[in-house]
């Protein structure tokens, strides 16, 4: 078995991952799948939320999100100084672009690598046939502390429960499960006033690349222990709706 293989998509915060990775790490190859196209994304959120949930996430994405970005664009520059992290295109060379990190292509790269260590980072759920071909461990960075805030957003929905000790991050395996695998590191602090949900995955990246080191370096030596979980309740959380955003920002003044 030999190196290190990343499963990303491509948001800024796989970009980040691999740069922070690759200046410690040998990566034998950067497998980044497609976007998931709208129209098949919207119709599966239609199929399990229902319209009215549905549309409330689209309104907050296409009128909150974009006023909250350009309103933290400073704090977005100030934390990428603060932890020396770059965004900046992963080399041509080093990538494969594929339309689905289950496509049987993954397969046939790991099988063909052996890496082992396997780390994603925002890609859909990996099925059990990729899980299977390779005896390397799959490391998933996860924005949120599990059992408790899987799915997206766990950052946001710490806070917006009113549950800021629980704002951070988790290394885990990855099993059949969203979220469900055994955790290897967590890591949490508090975002500052000037924070809000477009700098709040930014933070917990932060927070995720020095215990996803160690996490690939004890796995590399043969020495990755687990954790137990966290009390309290596990859930699967989803994007929020405006209506949601706007009620836990006037009663919490959550961002």
């Amino acid at each position: 078995m030999n190196g290190i293989v990343l499963l990303i998509d491509h948001s800024d915060l796989s970009r980040i991952v691999y740069h922070a990775l690759a200046k410690e790490f040998r990566i034998d190859v950067v497998i980044r799948e497609a976007k998931i196209p709208r129209s098949i994304f919207l119709k599966r959120r239609l199929k399990r939320l229902g319209w009215r949930t549905l549309a409330g996430q689209i309104l907050f994405a296409a009128g909150m999100v974009p006023l909250l970005k350009r309103e933290s664009i400073q704090r977005r520059a100030n934390i990428m100084q603060q932890y020396g992290m770059d965004e900046s295109p992963i080399p041509a060379e080093c990538i494969t672009d594929v339309l689905s990190v289950n496509d049987a292509q993954v397969i046939t790269l790991l099988q063909k690598l052996s890496p082992r260590v396997i780390v994603v980072n925002g890609t859909r759920i990996l099925e059990e046939k990729v899980l299977q071909t390779s005896d390397g461990v799959f490391l998933n960075t996860h924005v949120g502390i599990t059992p408790l805030y899987r799915g997206v957003h766990g950052g946001y929905w710490a806070q917006a429960s009113g549950d800021p000790e629980h704002f951070g991050v988790t290394i885990h395996k990855i099993d059949k499960g969203i979220d469900t695998g055994e955790i290897v590191a967590q890591a949490s602090d508090r975002p500052a006033s000037s924070d809000n949900f477009s700098t709040y995955p930014l933070l917990q990246i932060a927070l995720a690349i020095p215990i996803l080191k160690q996490a690939i370096r004890n796995a590399l030596d043969g020495k990755l222990e687990t954790l137990s979980a966290p009390a309290g309740k596990s859930k699967l959380w989803t994007h929020p709706t405006l209506f949601q955003y706007l009620k836990h920002r006037i009663a919490r003044g959550i961002r």
